[in-house]
């Protein structure tokens, strides 16, 4: 028989050695290397990838290669302090910089830009430099610049980890569809990062690029009186997290987004009651960040209400945060396919 928690009666607490404990590749990126990684032999950027990978790796750790004394005094480095992959959608990007993390030595962190932001805002600007700068390598996945708050915000942060010997690793933030217009590509993120600029190498992986491919269908959202009924019968030894849409909304604005991968710990599947559009971008903007976490778990979804290619305003779709709403929409569209017709969300 399922059981049967409530997200919005859970109150995740952490320590900070459990927030960080979370920064490390995905369930789905959990056990990929450069061996697993299989590069399209019609596009040589994407095994030119994985070599300049493997020989950054080798540098990690050796933090005199990057110190602040050899910027100071011109000391010839042995090898740039940090690594960037720009390019479209579901080339590889993501698995790569997993391979990365897991073939690197020493301490390190792997995490989305918007969950550095988040600790940051749990720990403290000079918390998280102390903490971070112990590290051997920081990846960043899906680096984004809709935001110029968090952007300088993690220009400042890179900065600091990077005078403090740590390696930098990150990829552009890409999306499908042709909202996902827009990708910015390696002469952004440079001007962006402006001081850091010169300290990447900066490589572009080529592929198909599936933007144009748009968003799935979203399966028709199942009667409100069934769906804990069919999600019990679907799944019968899992843990159910069952609650209405709209205190599940109202509950998050009250769990700092960082704790959100330790709200979703325990839940295997995730049943909503009476899905609508979000109108408020705040509470929009947080449910991006629960529709990543659910995402990185593999969280299939049973749902009622509005289907979720309706979750955001038509507004929210086309305004400044397009891309981070775009990626939501596909991810809970994939998990909501995987819940209620049993298609695996890729």
């Amino acid at each position: 028989m399922a059981t049967i928690t409530h997200l919005s009666e859970t109150k995740p607490n952490l320590s900070i050695e459990e927030l960080l404990a979370g920064f490390h590749p995905s369930y789905r990126f959990g056990e990929v290397s450069f061996n697993t990684y299989r590069p399209d032999p019609t596009q040589p950027s994407q095994t030119e990838a994985v070599n300049k990978l493997k020989a950054f790796a080798e540098t990690v750790g050796k933090k005199d290669s990057g110190s602040l004394f050899s910027k100071l005094f011109g000391k010839k480095k042995e090898a740039k302090n940090g690594i960037y992959l720009d390019g479209g959608f579901g080339v590889g990007k993501t698995h790569l910089l997993a391979s990365l993390w897991h073939a690197a030595p020493g301490r390190k962190a792997f995490g989305t830009f918007v969950e550095y932001t988040n600790l940051v805002g749990a720990l403290s600007f000079r918390q998280t430099v102390d903490v971070l700068s112990q590290y051997s390598l920081v990846c960043i996945d899906e680096f984004e610049l809709d935001d110029p708050g968090d952007t300088v915000l993690m220009s400042r942060l890179m900065r600091e980890l990077s005078d403090a010997g740590v390696k930098l690793a990150a990829t552009s933030n890409t999306l499908p569809g042709a909202l996902g217009e827009g990708r910015f590509a390696a002469v952004d993120f440079q001007r962006e990062i402006k001081t850091l600029s010169e300290q990447f190498d900066v490589h572009r992986v080529e592929g198909e690029d599936f933007r144009h491919r748009g968003l799935p269908d979203a399966p028709e959202p199942l009667d409100d009186q069934q769906i804990e009924a069919f999600a019990q019968q679907r799944y019968p030894e899992k843990t159910l997290a069952v609650d209405n849409f709209d205190q599940l909304v109202a509950h998050l604005s009250q769990v700092h987004p960082s704790r959100y991968r330790q709200l979703l710990s325990e839940t295997d599947v995730l049943v909503l009651h009476n899905v609508d559009t979000i109108t408020d971008q705040a509470i929009a903007l947080r449910f991006v960040v629960l529709a990543d976490r659910l995402y990185d778990k593999d969280v299939p979804i049973v749902a009622s209400g509005k289907p979720f290619s309706e979750l955001f305003t038509p507004e929210m779709m086309s305004g400044g945060y397009q891309k981070k709403y775009y990626r939501a929409v596909s991810r809970l569209t994939a998990l909501a396919r995987e819940g209620q017709i049993g298609e695996p969300a890729i």
